[in-house]
């Protein structure tokens, strides 16, 4: 069995679980609703407060899927109950966000602004920034696929340099540092 697979979705007051007919698991909660197609040789069956998955062979493919379904159920579980939030740093002078609804508005070093229209199951928030700090951008939604990507596509703007760290990071990333020339080799 998948280590993964085998384990129930536990359901949190509130969530309701609904599967069709052809296999599209709907997940309805406080922060939403989800769908997701599951394969069809995977059984989702739903059990009082918890979601079981079954698969009919231990065949590689299947024992691949079993795992991968029941990780994605449970994270639109948590996401219609709790949701996800992406925290984004912006290091470097003069770098900013600014958020105009779904509209994000970055200066980050070029000699123009970028703008970024959100999807509207993101929701975003620019914290207040104190003397000193970096701006601090706050990305939430149920969606856990969709907020990652969001969060990718914001990074890729100005990806981390190595040498002075300047760059959009994510709150607690490590990045690798490289020493700089050094001015006494001959």
């Amino acid at each position: 069995m998948s280590r993964i697979g085998k384990l129930p979705v536990h359901l949190p007051a509130g969530v309701t679980v609904e599967v069709s007919a052809d296999n599209v698991v709907k997940v309805k909660g406080p922060q939403g609703t989800l769908c997701q197609k599951v394969d069809s040789d995977i059984t989702v069956a739903v059990e009082g407060t918890e979601v079981k998955l079954t698969r009919p062979t231990d065949q590689p493919r299947h024992r691949s899927l079993h795992g991968l379904y029941r990780a994605l159920i449970n994270n639109m579980v948590v996401g219609v109950s709790e949701g996800f939030t992406i925290k984004q740093e912006l290091v470097g002078v003069g770098y900013r966000v600014e958020v105009q609804g779904q509209t994000l508005i970055f200066n980050l070093g070029y000699s123009h602004e970028i703008q970024l229209l959100l999807p509207a199951e993101v929701k975003a928030e620019a914290e207040a920034v104190k003397k000193g700090q970096n701006p601090v951008l706050v990305l939430k939604s149920a969606d856990k696929q969709l907020v990652g990507q969001v969060a990718a596509k914001i990074r890729s703007m100005r990806k981390p340099e190595p040498y002075k760290g300047k760059g959009i990071k994510f709150v607690g990333e490590q990045l690798r540092r490289k020493a700089g020339k050094s001015a006494g080799a001959k």
